[in-house]
């Protein structure tokens, strides 16, 4: 308990010392990444969770995912459920660092080309989602992670001479709900989508794409989730190429504390086989759980970190497992940061902590960390090998982006610090280390009112990216921190789940950097629209007011009701 005992005496020294001073507020100069999706009808103009992923040998290549829900029927009257079927893993690609973005189409199961409110037979045709799925027994199901890393040459040896290859892991489910047509056993497992070719992907070549390769071990009440992959992409180290994915495997799809014991699966042949080793205690109580909300990096000399948020005693801690030798064991989870707070008020209808107010946005992964290693990609050379990470804590209206780093391969961290810009009611966030360690980058998105036990007052979210200079020197702490983008802020009630019942902005926000620029992608509402007949049904529902009709949206609301977006930021450095 001594490293526990630290870590929370570094909290107290950093409640004390933290920086007061809080730079000016930006101006927004982002741009929008999911750009064939329209503005309306609803669900098909819902995208959030955006990830986000740089080829460290061509920096100037970008592609991000989301949860979109193009393909999706249109709302049929009050009910505007997902169409069963159909996938919703967005995919997008930039070839200028993210100034311009391109959505391809290709062919699947859709039901995108149907009217509004008429029935609904899905079929073959144009889907804006990763391809491939249907054609192989599955959907695709969001919670998008993406890596590069390089191919493997006839030789078995990987080389950024022999090209790039992008890796886009995500949940899926099965096409059929016969049992005789399963393509796996249990509720969601994780897959991994592939090309070698961004450039005919982003042509909407459906050829570019290998068919998905189902990764995690399933059983009958398997409920794989939270996934996130890396590809080490550091010609330095001695399992260059290695891909790891790491998820939260929930052994039971219903059970109040199953078993969710944190998985690592490692590819040492670019992603074609997988094996999987599970990294942490399935217990899961009211005194422990082990790691959830994983994230998965490598340094330059090939050690692999996976870090999560996970309790002990009652009390959350960030806690990291290492590996020295590629994946083939893992070190006890241990805690580097906390305790943390969730942030949010617990919502009965929804069944999870809001952070905006009631029925408002979801806030379970905030406290979960991001986590970035400045390990000199794509030749490892020069690389400080500095770890920083970011995460959410504190009560309601009082939660702060919190920024802390290790030197010594996470063997101690430096004292949380807050660094939001003042005002900022922090949501989810994430941060990036250029590869030579001299700039780090975070993105997050916000609140810029507090709490509302309402539902008549708006609720404004903005993304925001910071810059603060890094040094080579290991004893030398990262800067403070200073806007380089204030996104346009928008009214989050005018997001929504599928159910109707709050509202919707996902888990993710991604941010990635190269020695000449940072990148960032956050969830953005600024041209989401409030409801009066939504804001009344959602407040009726936590009253018990049973005279409050469930609005029909495409009628009781304005077209663009529910258009979440993913916007995108490049830095100039």
């Amino acid at each position: 308990m001594a490293k526990l005992s630290a870590i929370l005496v570094g909290l107290v020294v950093a409640f004390i010392t933290a920086a007061t001073a809080f730079a000016a507020q930006a101006t927004d100069t982002s741009n929008l990444v999911t750009v064939g999706s329209p503005p309306s009808p609803f669900p098909q103009n819902k995208q959030n969770e955006p990830a986000l992923a740089v080829d460290a040998s061509q920096p100037n290549v970008l592609v991000s995912g989301s949860n979109d829900e193009i393909d999706l029927a249109p709302c049929n009257g009050t009910h505007c459920p997902f169409t069963p079927g159909i996938g919703v893993s967005g995919v997008y690609f930039s070839f200028d660092s993210g100034k311009t973005w391109i959505q391809p189409t290709y062919t699947g199961w859709t039901g995108r080309d149907f009217a509004p409110d008429t029935a609904c037979t899905t079929h073959l045709g144009q889907i804006g989602t990763l391809p491939g799925y249907f054609e192989s027994g599955l959907v695709s199901d969001g919670d998008p992670a993406l890596a590069f890393g390089p191919r493997r040459g006839t030789d078995g040896k990987f080389s950024w001479g022999n090209g790039s290859r992008l890796y886009y892991a995500n949940l899926t489910s099965n096409f059929s709900s016969l049992r005789s047509e399963e393509a796996f056993s249990g509720f969601e497992a994780i897959a991994v989508s592939r090309t070698d070719r961004v450039i005919d992907a982003a042509a909407s070549d459906q050829s570019a794409w290998m068919p998905p390769v189902l990764v995690s071990k399933q059983s009958s009440t398997t409920f794989s989730d939270k996934e996130q992959i890396w590809a080490d992409n550091a010609a330095t180290s001695p399992f260059f190429g290695n891909v790891y994915l790491c998820w939260a495997d929930f052994r039971s799809a219903s059970a109040v504390a199953a078993p969710a014991p944190m998985q690592v699966a490692v590819s040492r042949d670019g992603g074609d086989t997988w094996t999987q080793q599970q990294v942490t205690p399935a217990a899961n109580n009211t005194q422990r759980s082990p790691m959830d909300g994983c994230t998965v990096r490598t340094d330059s000399h090939g050690t692999a970190y996976v870090f999560g948020i996970g309790s002990f005693n009652s009390t959350s801690f960030e806690y990291v497992s290492i590996s020295t030798d590629g994946g083939a064991s893992w070190s006890k989870q241990q805690p580097v940061a906390g305790p943390v707070t969730q942030p949010g008020v617990f919502d009965s209808i929804l069944g999870r902590p809001t952070i905006d107010g009631i029925a408002g946005a979801r806030s379970d992964l905030a406290i979960a960390p991001s986590v970035d290693i400045a390990n000199g990609a794509p030749t490892g050379t020069g690389a400080t090998n500095r770890i920083v990470m970011t995460y959410v804590s504190g009560k309601i209206d009082q939660q702060h982006v919190y920024f802390t780093e290790s030197t010594d391969k996470g063997a101690t961290w430096s004292p949380p610090r807050f660094i939001e810009t003042k005002g900022d009611f922090g949501y989810y966030t994430a941060p990036a280390i250029s590869p030579d360690g001299s700039n780090v980058y975070v993105v997050y998105n916000a609140f810029t009112t507090p709490y509302q036990k309402d539902t008549s007052s708006p609720r404004l979210l903005v993304g925001v990216v910071l810059h603060a200079s890094s040094s080579t020197n290991p004893t030398t702490a990262t800067g403070a921190f200073s806007e380089l983008n204030r996104g346009a802020a928008g009214d989050a009630r005018g997001s929504s789940q599928n159910n109707l019942k709050g509202e919707f902005l996902g888990d993710y926000v991604y941010a990635v950097a190269t020695n000449s620029y940072g990148a960032a992608v956050w969830n953005d509402t600024r041209t989401a629209a409030d409801c009066q007949a939504m804001d009344d049904y959602r407040l009726a529902l936590r009253t018990g007011d049973t005279t409050v009709p469930r609005p029909a949206v495409l009628t009781d609301c304005p077209a663009n009701f529910g258009n979440s977006d993913i916007y995108a930021f490049t830095s100039a450095r």
